[in-house]
């Protein structure tokens, strides 16, 4: 690793060289930064320390989901930079999805010094603990002063700061500066300039090493029990997707796999993987059926309600397997909880499962796939086939972001399991659509040409992410939905409301898209039939952003999940 010289120019240069060499050392290499005066130390230190990528995004909101989706693209610590003022109040909601999807990223909100606030200074506002209780860690930096000793107490403070980010979530660094913010060079700093040797920054490291023993699950004595694979953002999804057929298969469980989940999308010929158990739970018959005596959860509970439902329902002792401690107990069932990577789960292979209730599964599993194969053959123009051609049709290994409300729930429908190994990246923290194109960005940049699925209200709510389009390194290609409004709401009974239903939810916003998207440059094209939208798909562009629209009817659609559902069924039942 290249390291900078330290800038002794004056008090604030030097400061801010040790604190950007600082998060080099413990292993951060973005920086993503919004334009501001108060803030200029640390944005000159970050624009010229030579081992950090310093992206400049104007608009905070937008810059604070790009964050997050590089931090869940990289897996590693990203740094946020703003000035002081309302700048910093705008990574809010970027920082509660990080906390709720423990994302790294560390905050650090430039401020004016104490003798500059509660006295009507301009661009001040109370900066302490901006984000309450939605960050890990919280510290107010010292103002920077010549000393030797304060130097290292910023040294140590920011390698804690990065070590509680890559912990898993956000951290928030209050950093006060007083004039002169530019590195003018003045006589402060020189008399440090032979005490900070080549020793100062040698004893950080740039992650923690740390290893977990496998733990042998003394499973209950039933055999029928349930894999329950829920939405988990993991370092190697190739990995934990193995450890879990692999533990399905010495069980003799089958796996019921969220479309969020590593599993569905590394399920190669003869695992017991489940995709369509959301339809296949409408029918009361088979609902019965295939009750679990014990359910084995892994990661987040499904996205699928009809699947929660079920589960709350039927009585079955549940185990949750997560690395975080928090409660993750939403049905408040017969449940106990272990805090471990399901990779560091091992299977008592002493007792087998009841290969007829695995048979069950699998046996509805083929009917309600042959089902939906046989429904999207047709040439009707509606919204789940949109998921199951880009289910067949993008490139192994594709980076797919999938937008919060109908875009999320049509892939955990109608996605079938495969081994085509998607990426799959989603905000499902705090499931808000809000930042939605902002955070796809950051996990398309220097990625392969990667994918976002989302509705147009989705993609109103964040079009300043359209502002990156000049500074994108990869590709974006965005499958916009556009039924003119919010489709989840159609399938609520609120919709039987009318008025106010559609001014109040369903909120049609007759946007036109080619219009938008030529405002800020970017390609735009209208899809009207599916072999277009799947020559698209099969060839994603090597660079730049580029929205194909499919323009649909969302009440009509909804008759058709509604008909779709019923016909699988009574095809399983």
């Amino acid at each position: 690793m290249t390291s900078v010289p330290l800038d002794f120019r004056n008090t604030n240069s030097l400061w801010c060289s040790v604190f950007v060499e600082t998060l080099v050392r413990c292993g951060v290499r973005e920086a993503v930064i919004s334009p501001g005066s108060r803030s200029t130390p640390l944005t000159i230190a970050f624009a010229r320390h030579p081992s950090i990528e310093a992206i400049s995004i104007l608009d905070e909101r937008s810059a604070g989901f790009f964050a997050l989706g590089l931090a869940k693209q990289k897996r590693r610590p990203v740094v946020l930079l703003c000035t002081s003022g309302t700048a910093g109040a705008n990574y809010f909601p970027a920082i509660i999805e990080a906390c709720e999807s423990h994302v790294p990223l560390i905050a650090i909100t430039a401020d004016r010094p104490p003798e500059m606030r509660e006295c009507a200074s301009g661009q001040t506002i109370d900066q302490l603990k901006l984000f309450g209780g939605y960050v890990t860690w919280f510290h107010e930096i010292a103002v920077p002063e010549p000393s030797l000793l304060l130097l290292r107490y910023l040294r140590q403070t920011v390698a804690h700061a990065v070590g509680r980010a890559r912990a898993g979530g956000p951290v928030q660094l209050n950093a006060p500066f007083r004039d002169p913010l530019p590195p003018i060079e003045n006589e402060s700093a020189k008399s440090l300039t032979n005490q900070i040797g080549a020793d100062f920054f040698e004893h950080l490291e740039a992650a923690e090493k740390s290893t977990t023993a496998p733990v042998i699950w003394q499973r209950p004595t039933t055999t029928r029990g349930l894999i329950v694979a829920g939405p988990d953002d993991v370092t190697d999804p190739m990995a934990y997707a193995a450890a879990v057929l692999k533990f399905s298969k010495t069980l003799g469980w089958p796996v019921l796999a969220d479309a969020l989940s590593p599993v569905r999308h590394h399920a190669g010929p003869g695992s017991f993987v489940v995709a369509a158990y959301d339809a296949i739970l409408r029918s009361p018959n088979a609902a019965r059926e295939l009750m679990p005596r014990s359910v084995l959860c892994l990661g987040s509970w499904p996205t699928s309600k009809v699947l929660r439902g079920w589960l709350e329902g039927s009585g079955a002792e549940i185990v949750l397997v997560s690395p975080q401690i928090e409660n993750r107990d939403a049905l408040h069932g017969k449940t106990r909880q272990i805090v471990l990577s399901a990779e560091n789960l091992a299977a008592d292979s002493s007792r087998a499962g009841d290969p007829a209730y695995a048979e069950a599964w699998m046996k509805c599993e083929l009917s309600a796939q042959a089902v939906l194969t046989q429904e999207f053959k047709t040439n009707a123009w509606h919204e789940p086939r949109v998921t199951r051609e880009l289910a067949a049709c993008l490139p192994v290994g594709t980076p797919f972001f999938v937008a919060s409300s109908m875009p999320v729930r049509d892939v955990e429908y109608f996605w079938p399991a495969n081994d085509r190994r998607a990426q799959f990246f989603f905000n499902r923290g705090a499931n808000g659509i809000d930042g939605t194109l902002s955070t796809a960005l950051g996990v398309a940049y220097a990625n392969a040409p990667a994918v976002l699925l989302t509705g147009d209200l989705a993609l109103l709510h964040d079009t300043n992410g359209f502002l990156q389009r000049t500074s994108l390194k990869g590709s974006l290609t965005i499958v916009l939905v556009n039924n003119n409004g919010g489709g989840i709401f159609q399938h609520l009974p609120v919709a039987e409301f009318e008025p106010p239903f559609e001014k109040f939810f369903g909120t049609p916003q007759d946007v036109d898209f080619a219009k938008l998207c030529a405002a800020y440059g970017i390609e735009h094209r209208v899809i009207e039939s599916w072999l277009p939208l799947q020559d698209a798909l099969k060839a994603l562009p090597a660079s730049g952003i580029r929205v194909l629209e499919i323009r649909t009817d969302r009440r009509r659609d909804v008759a058709f999940r509604k008909a779709l559902f019923a016909t699988v069924a009574k095809q399983v039942g």
